[in-house]
This record gives structure tokens, sequence and C-alpha cells, in this order.
């Protein structure tokens, strides 16, 4: 099941760039999200647990906006601008934010080993960096990657924000609230972008990009990584993850024909043994 969640995810950045080129970034995730809150509650439907409430309910919110909301604006925005595969590696540095932001709030203990893993995954993420800059062929910029980076960093405070509810609230709530606040700010920005797409002329890729990336993507894939917290705990559940960017750049290699450079190879070598190194 957690082989699948890494390659649903791997498997989604190449879905997602042929997302962007058929339609407007923002109006294209904001429908897979929309679609995505749709799916949730209707599975969360079937629980039993109680739905938080109140003040619970309001935080809940605001951190969704952030982590489904302003991340998935820099992240689709960075996307139609970089490739897949750099992206997926601007990303997989993220836990080595989640490591610095969770130690400046005293909830993180980071070990010699620990030190050494981010700063692996912070080097690799410079060396992705340094081959886009030297990219010729537009494909490739600084920009996009930027635009990743900042939607990086906003994970990772999502994720140290939303910590202390993962112990007390069902995985499906949690999912299914934040995403609804994510949805609520895209549909803000985005809904302008989306009254004037001309839905009858996108083409059926453009209809199968959407139902991936929105139920794939954002609802089988966080089903089966809750189960794998549930079952394995958080630790060796996480080891998986480590797949995830090695999968997206063989993928982005073999349909979107974006031949990895040897800064991409370098860095994703540089990542995924920091992450290896600061999760054993």
């Amino acid at each position: 099941m957690l082989l699948m969640m890494a390659l649903l995810w791997g498997i989604n950045f190449s879905v997602v760039k042929v997302g962007t080129q058929l339609l407007d970034p923002i109006a294209f995730t904001g429908v897979r999200v929309s679609l995505a809150v749709l799916c949730l509650y209707g599975i969360g439907s079937f629980l039993r647990q109680p739905w938080p409430r109140g003040r619970q309910l309001i935080t809940l919110f605001a951190i969704g906006m952030l982590g489904n909301g302003i991340y998935q604006i820099f992240f689709i925005e960075g996307i139609a601008r970089t490739r897949a595969g750099t992206a997926a590696l601007v990303l997989a540095a993220g836990p080595a934010f989640v490591a610095l932001l969770g130690r400046i709030r005293g909830s993180e203990r980071i070990g010699r080993r620990g030190w050494i893993g981010i700063a692996l995954q912070l080097g690799g993420m410079v060396f992705v960096v340094m081959g886009s800059a030297q990219s010729t062929n537009g494909d490739d910029t600084l920009l996009g990657n930027a635009l990743i980076l900042a939607g990086g960093l906003c994970w990772a405070v999502f994720t140290v924000l939303l910590k202390p509810f993962t112990t007390r609230l069902h995985g499906l709530h949690i999912s299914a609230i934040t995403m609804t606040g994510g949805a609520l700010l895209l549909l803000a920005v985005g809904g302008p972008a989306i009254a004037r797409t001309d839905w009858s002329l996108l083409p059926t890729r453009g209809w199968m990009a959407i139902l991936y990336s929105g139920i794939g993507a954002l609802v089988i894939a966080y089903l089966l990584w809750y189960r794998g917290l549930k079952v394995l705990g958080p630790t060796r559940t996480a080891m998986y993850i480590n797949l995830q960017p090695l999968i997206a750049l063989l993928v982005a290699w073999g349909t979107l024909h974006e031949v990895p450079t040897p800064w991409q190879w370098l860095g994703a070598a540089s990542i995924m043994t920091g992450l290896v190194f600061a999760r054993t």
C-alpha cells in the first residue's frame, strides 16, 4: 500500500505538469482540490467518530488555507514554470525544513545524524537549483523553482502546526477539513479563471489529469499514508517517501521526455541520502 502511495505521488508531478499545459494553473488546481474535498467528506460520512467543532474546526480551516491553499498556488504556478522532475526534487528537501522549524519551536530534537541528513537534503536542493540556473531551453527556470521552494516552506509550516491535532483527531477528518480551507481560498483566487474556461473544449487527458491529481493523489494516496501511520508508525512509513523523487524523475523522463541532468542526479542522490540518514 505504501509503495502504491509513493507511486501515486511520484506520477502526480507529471500529471500536474500536463494539466497546467491544458488549463490555467489556478483553475486546474482549484477544481482538483474541490473534487478531493467532495470525496473526502463522502468517505468521512461513514466514520462514527464525531467531527471537530468550534475552535478546533476554525483552526484547522485556517491551517488548511496555508497548507492546501497558499501551498497549492505556489506549487501549481511553480510547476507550470519548471520541469516536473525538478519540482519533485526541490519539494523532497521539505523534511529538512520541517525538522528545522520543529527545532525552533522546541518540539523536535535533532541529533548529529539528523543535522548531517538536513545538510545533505539542503545541499541536494542547491545542486538542483544550480542546474536550473544553467538551463538554456526555458523549461527549467529559477522563478519556477523559487515558487516551488516557497510552497515547500508553506508545507513545512503547515506540517508543524498540524502535528498536535494528529494525536487527537482522525486523519480523514483532518484531511477533509484542511482540504476544505484550501479549496475555499483556491476558489476565491481562481474563480475568474474557472468561470472563463470553456470546459467543453477540454480534451480527455485534461479531465483524466484532474481526476488523477484530485482523487488519486489527494484522496487515495492520503488514505494509504494514514493507514501506514496506523500500522507501521511514522518513521517506517516516512521511509517510503524517499522513493517519490526518484519515481517522479523516471516518470517525467519516460512521459514528458525530461532527460535528467547531471545536477539533478547529483541533487537526487544527496537528497535521498539525507532522507535515509536522518530517518534511520
